[in-house]
């Protein structure tokens, strides 16, 4: 039976010439099977209602857990992402047109392995030319040269509970400012993660939109570098092959290290009296 053909985003990015779009901080949110189709390709499972126009992701051990759910203001937050177990509990929080290169570099490295050591977040953004400066409370600033994007980790008060939230904000005029949008992290969060996500938004690397298709069109710049549908799609089918391939691996080791794991042994029998 032939099927109708039905327009829909979902039919790109063959459908679409894009165009390199700089800086990504201010490039608007993408596709987001950059991440969703990343994440099933690690071995994520799918829990989303078909009737509800959501997407819910859990990893294989149900401790990660990803949910995308549209909302009418794009900076409300599209996507939430917590994780439990181990005695830990911590999530973030991405507004609507939160670029998904940027949000890819947290879910990529929640999927990988965690590096053995802490890895720090300022470097990143200062050796890409942010400014970065601390208060006498403690809390921490980093600005990109445009004045428009920040990432803080901040508390209220001296002693208290810190956390992260990342932000782009433009003016909007009669001297009132508009949020394009923001993240948040709980400072429980993992060093590597966010460090992950700051060295993607930290990065001059251009992104491909559809002409126009950002939220503030004068505040980016467009090139077009001819038909691109095909290698952006090889690349991305290239991206999930490296995820599978990653997580089958992932597999294999922890089996071997169940495997290779030492038997308790029973404690002895009490002697017997006679």
């Amino acid at each position: 039976m032939t099927h109708p053909y039905i327009a829909t985003r979902a039919n790109e990015p063959h459908n679409t010439i894009w165009f390199e779009t700089r800086p990504r901080h201010l490039a608007g949110r993408g596709d987001p099977r950059l991440i969703t189709q990343t994440l099933r390709a690690a071995g994520w499972k799918n829990h989303s209602d078909p009737d509800y126009p959501h997407v819910i992701l859990a990893s294989r051990d149900y401790r990660h857990t990803l949910v995308l759910e549209p909302e009418p203001k794009s900076y409300a937050p599209w996507w939430r992402i917590s994780s439990q177990g181990d005695g830990q509990h911590w999530y973030a929080r991405f507004g609507g047109n939160t670029p998904v290169e940027i949000l890819a570099g947290y879910t990529d490295a929640l999927i990988r392995p965690a590096p053995e050591t802490e890895q720090e977040v300022w470097p990143e953004l200062t050796s890409a030319g942010w400014s970065y400066e601390c208060d006498e409370r403690g809390n921490e600033t980093a600005r990109h040269p445009d004045g428009i994007m920040s990432l803080r980790r901040w508390t209220t008060e001296e002693g208290k509970r810190f956390y992260w939230t990342a932000e782009a904000v433009v003016a909007s005029g009669l001297g009132g400012q508009q949020r394009v949008w923001d993240a948040s992290f709980d400072d429980d969060t993992p060093r590597h993660l966010i460090a992950a996500f700051a060295t993607a938004l930290a990065s001059d690397k251009p992104v491909q939109r559809g002409r126009y298709d950002v939220p503030h069109s004068h505040l980016v710049t467009q090139e077009q570098r001819g038909p691109l549908g095909e290698r952006l799609a090889d690349a991305h089918e290239a991206r999930l092959k490296a995820a599978r391939a990653a997580a089958r691996k992932a597999r294999r080791t922890a089996a071997l290290q169940t495997s290779n794991a030492p038997v308790p042994t029973a404690p002895a029998a009490p002697a017997r009296s006679r």
